[in-house]
């Protein structure tokens, strides 16, 4: 039986998005491709009809979690105007940090997994994370082209440093702790 395009772009689409929950709750290495079909609800044969690999399909769980970041931000950029990194920091620390890890941010769940992947992957990886720096700067007030770039991955990094080191510990008053420094800290350069 032959699928017409639409078809199978779906499906690609419902693998993808199960594969990336499974990389982002079991990382690169605790996620078979057995179990990611699985919850997929396709077999493995499926799967490797949409990836040529395990890291073929690692490569765009990766984009799509920059992606995903990426669009985030837009959406609060655009939903918020002058206000949209404070509401930002808002989800990013609260929601973000409080789902499963599967439902996770993959700036912070992939991230250490890209440590570890090859080229491509990593070139994959800042690509994407380029294009999200971009658009991130793009909602802050503008200063020098140095003091925007620096203004934006320092505060990407607290950002996602803050949700891993947050996640990591095992006191919830910690990570209140944690995460309301991290708020504090993106307010305070944006004031």
């Amino acid at each position: 039986m032959k699928y017409n395009p639409a078809h199978k772009l779906a499906t690609h689409s419902k693998i993808l998005e199960a594969i990336h929950r499974g990389f982002r709750r079991l990382g690169f290495e605790g996620a078979g491709i057995d179990g990611l079909a699985k919850d997929a609800g396709v077999t493995s044969g499926a799967f490797y009809k949409h990836f040529k690999s395990k890291a073929d399909a690692f490569r765009e769980s990766v984009s799509l979690g920059v992606v995903e970041f990426r669009a985030a931000v837009e959406h609060y950029q655009k939903t918020h105007g002058d206000t949209w990194l404070d509401e930002f920091a808002k989800f990013y620390l609260g929601e973000k940090r409080c789902s499963d890890l599967g439902d996770s941010c993959g700036l912070q769940s992939l991230a250490p997994e890209v440590t570890r992947s090859d080229l491509t992957t990593r070139s994959v990886f800042q690509s994407e994370l380029l294009k999200a720096a971009e658009s991130f700067s793009a909602g802050l007030p503008h200063t020098t082209g140095q003091q925007d770039a620096d203004r934006t991955w320092a505060t990407i990094a607290l950002l996602v440093g803050g949700v891993t080191l947050a996640r990591a510990v095992e006191d919830p008053l910690l990570a209140d702790e944690i995460v309301n420094a991290v708020h504090n800290a993106v307010n305070s350069d944006t004031s």
